[in-house]
């Protein structure tokens, strides 16, 4: 393999323990796919089972010998990456908002899913940063606003790690199961604010729209728009209701590769450029031997290749021979760039209308909560109370059944509402705050540009 060229795979499994369908089957010829791939890098989404992990670990270790498995939340964040190069730094950051403990069905607070990356020293690029997401998937791209918000928090917050990364000089490279379509909020925030490219889009440009009167067939839906999700081409999806919206596209493009050079190197110095040059969607197929596919989503490869900088003719000539110091910290809330492109006033401003939705729920949530524990409280104090003139003793075991009832629905509810629901408050009060100085700082600039111009 070139050094020259830079292979990526991102892949959803979809691996839960007893609940995804024919996990073992599955997991097994994933492993068997992945070892007979030829990619650098590989990231893994949904691979929740550390036996899993283990097993795909040990079958594609003789091309790919590095790998991290990350930890998040109660079940684990269900992020793996696999490096041909040896990983010299690995960091996990959770979401701050990811639905709610209620809600056991989604589960995503359960799993705590998070923005996890490597870095790894590359023979010509230097620092690569490679991160591997997963974006909370309840809500949709066309349900209530407030149902959008903590995909918006994960998309701000996703952002600002990777504009981070590129600051400190590091090549970038993004990848995995996004839950957004490539026109949402979401994913205008990471391309904006992180200054991150669509690899899909840089390989397949001037892609033409489908019209709802034309739709595309669901093999060109793959081969021309991307689609990752939602097919009718595969076995989890065929015949569950859609979205119109993946109607439209038979299906849905969720899955990314984004990219981005460094952000900043000393001057006078010169970088080689990462520029991809394919990618496209696998894994499209049935198991062999069995009538299901490999996932419930398909995966992404994308192809980089590395160009020499203007004024060199090799980029070999600029092998990586030291670098800018490896540092790994929390993103903060950077000012701006006089010069950069960023994300909109316009669009900062249709966050906050979702974050603000959220919040009033949050708070109305919250209210109903403690109103339910306040009633379990003074049912249980009328049991308590009643108990001493209880007329028979048969009723006595089905007032304890009820005790134990109130006295769990009322526990929940003090947690849900008190705990969690000052957690989710605080959290969105914080990105608000940062949303809106960040607005303003941003219209503070256009303001003075307009007036230079004058």
């Amino acid at each position: 393999m070139s050094d020259s060229r830079l292979s990526l795979l991102t892949f959803n499994c979809w691996g839960l323990k007893y609940v995804s369908k024919h996990r073992k089957e599955r997991v097994a010829a994933i492993a068997e796919a992945l070892a007979a791939s030829e990619h650098d890098i590989i990231t893994l989404q949904e691979l929740w089972v550390f036996a899993d992990f283990e097993y795909v670990r040990d079958a594609v270790s003789k091309k790919l010998p590095y790998s991290k498995f990350f930890y998040s939340g109660a079940l684990g964040a269900g992020l793996v990456i696999f490096s041909r190069y040896p990983i010299i730094a690995a960091t996990i950051h959770p979401y701050s908002l990811n639905g709610s403990p209620i809600d056991v069905a989604a589960g995503d607070w359960f799993v705590g899913k998070a923005a996890a990356s490597i870095v790894f020293a590359h023979p010509l690029l230097g620092q690569v940063q490679v991160y591997n997401t997963h974006l909370f998937a309840k809500g949709g791209d066309e349900g209530a606003e407030y149902q959008k918000a903590h995909r918006l928090v994960n998309a701000w917050e996703f952002a600002k790690l990777a504009r981070q990364s590129a600051e400190l000089g590091r090549y970038v490279i993004a990848a995995g199961d996004f839950n957004s379509v490539p026109t949402s909020l979401p994913m205008a925030i990471i391309r904006d604010h992180a200054g991150l490219t669509d690899a899909w889009v840089s390989t397949h440009p001037n892609t033409p729209d489908p019209s709802p009167s034309s739709p595309p067939t669901p093999p060109d839906a793959i081969r021309i728009h991307g689609v990752t999700a939602d097919s009718p081409l595969n076995s989890y999806s065929a015949g569950k209701p859609l979205e119109p919206l993946a109607r439209k596209f038979q299906g849905k493009r969720l899955d990314y590769v984004f990219y981005r050079q460094p952000g900043n190197h000393p001057a006078g110095t010169r970088k080689p450029i990462l520029r991809p040059i394919g990618t496209r969607v696998v894994l499209t197929e049935r198991v062999p031997g069995y009538d299901f596919s490999f996932s419930d989503h398909f995966g992404l490869e994308a192809t980089f290749t590395i160009d020499a900088p203007e004024g060199s003719e090799d980029p070999n000539s600029l092998a990586f021979k030291g670098g800018v110091p490896l540092v790994l910290s929390s993103a903060g809330n950077p000012q701006p760039p006089a010069s950069s492109q960023d994300i909109s006033p316009d669009s900062i401003t249709q966050t906050l209308l979702s974050l603000t939705s959220r919040y009033r729920y949050a708070q109305a949530q919250g209210r109903t909560q403690l109103t339910i524990f306040a009633v379990c409280i003074a049912f249980l104090l009328a049991i308590i109370i009643g108990s001493a003139w209880f007329p028979r003793s048969w009723i006595n075991p089905i007032f304890m059944v009820v005790t134990v009832a109130l006295a769990w629905l009322a526990t929940t509810m003090l947690y849900i509402g008190f705990v969690y629901g000052n957690w989710e408050v605080n959290a969105l009060t914080n990105i608000i705050e940062e949303l809106e100085l960040y607005r303003g700082a941003l219209q503070d600039q256009g303001r003075t540009r307009s007036s230079r111009s004058s």
